[in-house]
């Protein structure tokens, strides 16, 4: 019988004052903003270890002789039909797998987006028995901040820079965003299904932000739980003597991973909800004969937040709005323009196009006041396809 008490015997062997100061402990610590002390954590400037892979003894391999031959079997059949088995242990994936996952998007049954400590989203499991691990990199949070007297400005996406080429002179496209988090004094807390990033002063020192990622798991609540959705609650405290207007970023490409961004025929909308909650659509033309798949990005506006967006930008020159007239619409306003609200849908992306949006959330927070600012992501499949041909509403 296994005792109550074994996943409890090292309470105390991750202290978060080892990641985060208790000072910042502290003015995070309402609102359920601080970390838990039984999370498991990272830095974001630490690498992912390669996973090593076991072997078996001679004895091990004759006991599960007759599980190969029924794997085997099932590969081989699955393969007659040109399908891929999503249990093969007789191919070698080109990639080795690394412990850069974190807690996972979603609810139960509704797909998978995986998100990486370091902030990356991947790992894309939205159509049955596919997945692509690659992350997407133009999906990010990023932040703005100006402060009263004009003499304090930081732009940022708040993950560090991954692949090379970032900063490029004259590039139109991510790499000329502002990858300027260092992620040294940035920590990942995770204890699913909810995860914590606690940025300690990056990029302002004088800014404590902590992310809450949070998918809605509920005790005896199936139907709630199986919501395609996640959360994230963005709690900013200013320890300065300077009042601060902060300006968050949320990019989605209107992508489900790998090269899909590139298919075409996909549209982004905008559009501004009754009840505060505004953002864009992206309607996701899938290929192969899947059926299509619509994201949503938003914010909610208060009293203190504003909400606006840009329904659509391009990661090439030939674009409309590139990925750098966004960035430095951002830097020099922290919003765009409310009229975008009233564009409606965009026209269908060419093939070898892509197509993302962005929406921001500003906010001023008062000397050694805090503010809170939240955003959603959703997607919506209503119809399924299975590898095997069937389909399921």
């Amino acid at each position: 019988m296994v005792s109550g008490n074994l996943f409890h015997c090292r309470k105390h062997s991750w202290p978060p004052e080892e990641y985060v100061g208790r000072a910042t402990l502290q003015l995070l610590d309402f609102d359920s903003a601080a970390p838990p002390e039984q999370a498991w954590r990272r830095r974001l400037n630490s690498h992912a270890n390669i996973l090593k892979e076991f072997s078996v003894t001679f004895m091990e391999a004759i006991k599960m002789v007759r599980l190969g031959i029924r794997l085997w079997s099932y590969v081989r059949e699955e393969a007659s039909h040109g399908r891929k088995a999503p249990i093969d242990p007789f191919t070698r994936i080109s990639c080795k797998p690394s412990a850069s996952q974190g807690v996972p998007l979603g609810g139960m049954g509704s797909g998978s987006i995986s998100r990486g400590f370091r902030g990356e989203f991947r790992q894309w499991q939205i159509v049955p028995g596919t997945c692509e691990p690659s992350p997407v990199m133009a999906n990010q949070f990023s932040i703005f901040i100006s402060r009263d007297g004009g003499n304090k400005h930081y732009a940022s996406v708040l993950a560090p820079g991954q692949h090379e080429g970032l900063g490029k002179a004259g590039d139109q496209g991510i790499d000329s965003w502002g990858w300027n988090l260092s992620g040294q004094h940035s920590t990942y807390h995770a204890l699913f299904p909810r995860a914590w990033t606690i940025y300690d002063g990056e990029p302002d020192p004088e800014l404590k932000i902590s992310c809450r990622q949070i998918s809605p798991f509920i005790p005896h609540n199936y139907r709630d739980s199986s919501l395609p959705t996640a959360v994230f609650v963005y709690t900013l405290v200013n320890t300065g003597k300077d009042r601060a207007k902060v300006s968050l970023l949320f990019t989605w490409a209107n992508s489900i991973g790998g090269i899909s961004h590139l298919s075409g025929d996909h549209v982004n909308e905008p559009f501004l909800g009754d009840d505060g909650v505004s953002g864009v659509l992206l309607h996701h033309k899938t290929a192969r004969g899947n059926p299509p798949v619509t994201f949503a990005v938003a914010a909610c506006e208060t009293q203190n937040v504003n909400v606006t967006v840009l329904p659509c930008f391009g990661l090439s020159e030939g674009s409309c709005v590139t990925a750098k007239g966004m960035w430095g619409t951002m830097v020099q306003d922290g919003q765009f323009d409310r009229e975008n609200f009233k564009s409606g849908p965009s026209m269908p992306s060419s093939p070898g196009e892509a197509l993302c949006a962005a929406v921001s959330a500003s906010a001023w927070v008062e000397p050694h006041g805090k503010c809170t600012v939240a955003f959603a992501l959703a997607w919506s499949s209503p119809k399924v396809k299975f590898l095997k041909g069937s389909s399921y509403h």
